[in-house]
């Protein structure tokens, strides 16, 4: 079995995210470098996080480029953008081109189980139907400038105002959902257990 590094920010609950996917939590450059497929779960503030993430960015980077599969989780996919709304000035690892946006006209945070519609075959989602549901909780979401990475889209209804936004981005050896894998039941176990199998 592959070794799995699951990127620790300091923030959030990462023992779900271990247990599913059999990976070590771990903050060591040299452990995150070794490791045969990387895991980005995070939870907070956009730029807050991305202070946090700074020292590990050159070696996330490495790790993407050189072809290693990458998961981002929730604000672990946000943070694979140029930027996001919820701090400016503060620069993503833009890994993808786009920014993240807050939503407007409906309750925030979005919180709850949705569904999410396929744009495009994702190994991600192998085994698990259209419109299957994923349990998320975010004010924020990316709007990819790239139509071509879109892997999913999840539509919410609030307040009489629909929002159809990007829930998963695929390309290459890089995924990010923006929902809770570790927290969806069924549907989240079989999206962790496609990315271990990758």
């Amino acid at each position: 079995m592959s070794l799995i590094a699951v990127v620790d920010l300091g923030i959030g609950n990462l023992a779900n995210v271990r247990k599913a996917l059999k990976g070590v939590v771990t903050s060591d450059p040299y452990e995150i470098e070794k490791a045969e497929k990387l895991v980005l779960p995070g939870v907070g503030n956009f730029g807050a996080v991305m202070e946090r993430l700074e020292p590990l960015r050159g070696v996330i980077l490495d790790a993407i480029t050189d072809g290693k599969p990458f998961l981002g989780i929730c604000l672990g996919l946000q943070l694979l953008f140029e930027g996001s709304e919820e701090s400016p000035g503060r620069s993503g690892l833009g890994v993808f081109r786009g920014n993240v946006v807050r939503f407007q006209g409906v309750r925030t945070p979005h919180i709850g189980w949705n569904q999410l519609w396929k744009r495009k075959d994702c190994p991600l989602f192998k085994g698990i139907r259209d419109g299957a549901y994923f349990y998320f909780v975010h004010s924020y979401y990316a709007e990819p400038s790239e139509e071509e990475i879109i892997a999913g889209v999840t539509d919410y209804e609030s307040r009489g105002r629909r929002v159809v936004f990007t829930s998963a981005v695929c390309r290459g050896n890089v995924y990010a959902v923006q929902f809770h894998p570790e927290k969806s039941w069924r549907n989240g176990l079989t999206v962790m257990r496609n990315f271990r199998r990758l």
